[in-house]
């Protein structure tokens, strides 16, 4: 099985680091694994998983200024060189990069599997937006051989709006961190005294506007007292503006921005709480590192997902709503939690759990793709069946 994943680059992303997660372990199992990045930049190479890379950036000149379209000339090349079996698109971002190739390869144009990453409702756009983003949709169903949701509660929303039969949705839980990352913030936070003074926050994410990180700066500085701290990692294009904000609220010195950390199990063992102010999400692999750790969590309501993350484990508040962002982090520390069944639940998420069942969808559409132009999709296992759903 000779599996085709392209990444834009290593640039820091929930996608993208899934991905690569996915395609390590999927090595392990036997397959033939082929990551094509766009360029080969960002953070995220120095924890990237040793791999058989292919890079389509020539020269010293960066090409992410238009990546997609440097993508969709490039890659077709590529995969006539490779002929994989499958190409796998790790998610929404990619998708249009996968119609192109449908459409340039024509028959030759191996099946896709797209992993649908991201929320699909997107009520943080104006009306016509979302409208026509879910007609776009709707339009590129037919280029895919078989289309995953990230959870069980995904199912129905990816049925929805992309108006696809159940029958032709399989769900298999993202695979959002290794099961040795699993058991290491479990283990870090267990050995770990939080007995600072004040109440420690962490949010954890790139610094841009969807994660809506000003919504928390301005939850934070409604209840901030003396003591309490709020911990940002992560970097972007917004970090001026946040830190700018941050000193119009009266925060800064209780604002900490250290940037970028590949290891984050120090920083979930010493906090009281993490937030998620996200507007929209997939899944949140944040999250499930929250409840490895054992985090108390307030988290907005940013996909359909986010309810069975967050049950038992925090509070769920409405996206956009700073003063009932507030409110629950006054309250987070007070709520009761069951530790060890967020730990269990988040056990659902490791990658050496749900990387099997990726093998399995890629043989049967390796198998059951015939290639024509007209190709529609092809209905997967019913419920019941060996497949997750």
């Amino acid at each position: 099985m000779r599996i085709l994943t392209f990444l834009h680059s290593f640039e820091p992303g929930g996608v993208e680091r899934d991905a690569l997660r996915l395609n390590a372990e999927w090595a392990k199992l036997g397959a033939d694994v082929r990551v094509v990045l766009g360029r080969r930049e960002g953070r995220l190479a120095d924890e990237a998983p040793d791999l058989d890379y292919g890079v389509l950036q020539r020269g010293g000149w960066s090409t992410a200024a238009f990546e997609t379209l440097w993508m969709i000339w490039k890659l077709p090349a590529t995969i006539r060189a490779i002929q994989p079996d499958v190409l796998f698109c790790a998610g929404n971002t990619y998708s249009i990069v996968a119609v192109a190739m449908r459409l340039i390869l024509g028959r030759k144009c191996p099946p896709i599997v797209l992993k649908v990453s991201n929320d699909l409702q997107r009520r943080d756009l104006p009306a016509p937006m979302r409208r026509a983003y879910h007609l776009w949709l709707r339009v590129q169903v037919p280029v895919f051989a078989a289309i995953v949701a990230m959870a069980e509660p995904a199912r129905a929303e990816v049925t929805q709006v992309m108006r696809v039969p159940p029958s032709r949705v399989t769900v298999i839980n993202n695979a959002s961190v290794w099961q040795d990352d699993l058991d290491r913030f479990a283990a870090a936070r267990d050995r770990v005294a939080r007995d600072h003074s004040g109440r420690h926050f962490l949010a954890v994410g790139r610094l841009v506007a969807q994660k809506n990180f000003a919504l928390l700066l301005r939850a934070f500085a409604r209840i901030a007292r003396e003591d309490d701290r709020l911990t940002l990692i992560g970097e972007g294009p917004h970090r001026s503006v946040l830190e700018r904000l941050a000193g119009e609220l009266g925060i800064a010195a209780k604002t900490a921005m250290p940037g970028h950390i590949n290891a984050l199990y120090d920083p979930f063992a010493r906090v009281d709480a993490f937030i998620l102010s996200s507007d929209y999400e997939g899944l949140g692999v944040v999250v499930v590192e929250a409840l490895a750790a054992g985090v108390p969590i307030v988290a907005t309501d940013c996909c359909v997902n986010m309810p069975m993350l967050v049950e038992g484990a925090g509070f769920l508040v409405p996206i956009k709503d700073a003063a009932a962002l507030a409110d629950a982090m006054e309250r987070i520390k007070t709520l009761p939690v069951d530790v060890s069944k967020m730990r269990a639940r988040a056990r659902g998420f490791s990658v050496e759990t749900t990387a099997p069942d990726w093998i399995m969808i890629f043989d049967m559409v390796a198998v059951d793709w015939s290639g024509k132009e007209d190709s529609n999709l092809r209905p997967l296992p019913p419920e019941g069946s060996a497949l997750p759903g």
